[in-house]
């Protein structure tokens, strides 16, 4: 099968031919038809993710069909279309964090793309309790990006609360899906970008933004809270700037850059400062119910599968509006 392959870091992914993977007893194989690309993508070829499994297939937002199944998978029928994300495997029992309903914290976890290969593939196996079933109306383009900019940005967006005001600093492929949420709960968003990216800002404004500027300066009344798409540290203080008393500031990024020293008195008045790490599969079945109501729709760009490094430079220099997907034909 043709693949694209990371062998080491900082370098271009290689077109390369595998051999079809083969499912274990708790697998199923599946032809890849999507696979969105990721900002996580790019923190692995750029060598800021530290350990991932060399060489890789990376993809962690994958739309496919079953080919072939383990003998223990009970959930899913050959030619059935699933969704693979970013998780791929937890260990279940043998830490404190899956005891205790954490399994995005487990201690064994394994994650597609990285520890595991993923959806840069024409096929991929993965462990079928990790997979989830994808509601029909979504073409196979629209689902990839639900998968990881969705699944992650819901779990930043609930860690949010009940915030009315609400500020999203980086308008990618998360805070694209999410303001259709916020929207929908009749929130209102306050949509940050780079300094100067007016395309970016009239998207959000057209996705349904309240207000929408440059991430350097304040937003014009005291927000409830703030996610923090963009991988950028210096965002920190200042999305602690624009939220008022008791505001909540989420950090959304698997990784990020340096937090600078900031003055204790914009976290004082009960601010809250936390991250998000990963997701869970309640994460994935919540927010698979509930886009198809809003109803979310992906804004996409597409890049056929061999054009992989393409994708990611387009994603590195913010020339993406809404998400990446690769196709594979």
């Amino acid at each position: 099968m043709r693949a694209m392959i990371l062998e080491a870091p900082r370098q271009p992914l290689r077109l390369a031919q595998l051999p079809q993977p083969k499912p274990n007893s708790e697998q199923v194989l599946i032809r890849v038809h999507a696979c969105a690309v990721c900002r996580t993508d790019l923190h692995i070829v750029d060598g800021e993710l530290t350990h991932p499994k060399l060489p890789l297939v990376l993809g962690h937002q994958i739309v496919g069909t079953v080919e072939a199944m383990g003998e223990s998978v009970d959930k899913f029928s050959i030619g059935q279309r699933v969704g693979v994300p970013w998780l791929g495997y937890t260990c279940g029992d043998r830490c404190p964090y899956c005891l205790s309903n954490r399994e995005n914290l487990c201690d064994y976890a394994e994650f597609t793309g990285y520890n595991l290969n993923g959806g840069f593939a024409e096929y991929t196996v993965a462990d079928y309790r990790f997979c989830f079933p994808l509601d029909p109306s979504y073409p196979d383009l629209q689902a990839a990006p639900l998968l990881c900019g969705g699944l992650i940005g819901y779990r930043a967006y609930r860690m949010a609360g009940d915030a009315q005001k609400i500020g999203f600093y980086g308008f990618g492929s998360a805070a694209h899906i999410l303001i259709q949420l916020a929207c929908y709960q009749k929130r209102q968003v306050f949509a940050f970008t780079r300094s100067g990216d007016l395309k970016g800002q009239e998207f959000a404004r057209q996705l349904g933004a309240t207000w929408a500027g440059n991430s350097d300066v304040l937003p014009p009344e005291p927000l409830d809270a703030a996610i923090i798409f963009a991988p950028v540290g210096n965002l920190v203080p200042t999305a602690l700037r624009a939220v008022a008393k008791g505001g909540v500031v989420v950090c959304a990024g698997i990784h990020m850059s340096d937090i600078p020293s900031f003055p204790y008195d914009i976290l004082w008045e009960e601010r809250v400062l936390r991250s998000v790490a990963n997701l869970t599969r309640r994460d994935g079945e919540e927010f698979l119910t509930l886009a198809p109501k809003v109803p979310i729709r992906t804004e996409v760009n597409v890049f056929p599968l061999t054009q992989a490094n393409e994708a990611l430079d387009a994603l590195r220099s913010g020339k993406i509006e809404g998400s990446a997907v690769l196709v594979v034909d």
